[in-house]
């Protein structure tokens, strides 16, 4: 027997009447959900793999420690110029819990950053599983498995070509490997409004 908000409201008198289902705000947050984050962090992840040929691990490092920091913005303009706010409107608790989900990301990115003191590599490797991070809560948050799948493969794969692929082609590898992660999401994902 599953719950609904009368039930739950006939229980708890304190819980408001405009309460909505957990199906209800998942609904919300797909719809207000838009694929401009995913093309600005792939459009990152090509630039990072073309840069990965031509700069060195510690120049690269430099590019994917500073660069990830433009997906976020990019993806918000993207949404503007197409005339679409409501992922940056929306006040939905689902919302709101994917956009602190962004915060936890970022609150990690210290780690990675010492961790390139020891090998530039690190911030490559390690930049690209933070970013993959943020599609556990997306999947969550649209209920969709593509998110987490998306997560485990883009960081499955990144340490096995950081550990087995040669030297002079290892780092392309690492930066290849979101790309491909996110040509699956975007076949296999739950589509938000267009």
């Amino acid at each position: 027997m599953v719950a609904t908000c009368d039930d739950i409201k006939s229980y708890h008198p304190s819980v408001p009447e405009d309460a909505r289902s957990l199906g209800e705000l998942r609904a919300d947050f797909l719809e207000s959900s838009t694929v401009s984050m995913p093309i600005a962090g792939m459009l990152f992840w090509i630039a990072a793999t073309v840069a990965s040929r031509f700069l060195d691990p510690k120049a690269l490092a430099y590019f994917v420690g500073f660069g990830s920091g433009t997906v976020f913005p990019l993806g918000l303009i993207f949404d503007r110029l197409r005339g679409r706010t409501k992922l940056a409107d929306n006040r939905s608790p689902i919302t709101q819990l994917f956009l602190q989900s962004l915060a936890m990301v970022a609150l990690m990115w210290p780690l990675v950053i010492l961790a390139g003191s020891v090998s530039p590599g690190l911030v490559v490797l390690g930049g690209n599983i933070l970013m993959g991070l943020v599609w556990i809560p997306y999947g969550w948050a649209a209920n969709d498995p593509v998110g987490l799948r998306h997560t485990l493969f883009r960081t499955i794969a990144s340490y096995v070509m950081f550990v087995f692929v040669p030297a002079p082609f290892r780092l392309t590898m690492v930066c290849a490997v979101p790309v491909a992660a996110y040509f699956y999401s975007f076949m296999a994902m739950r589509k938000p409004q267009l």
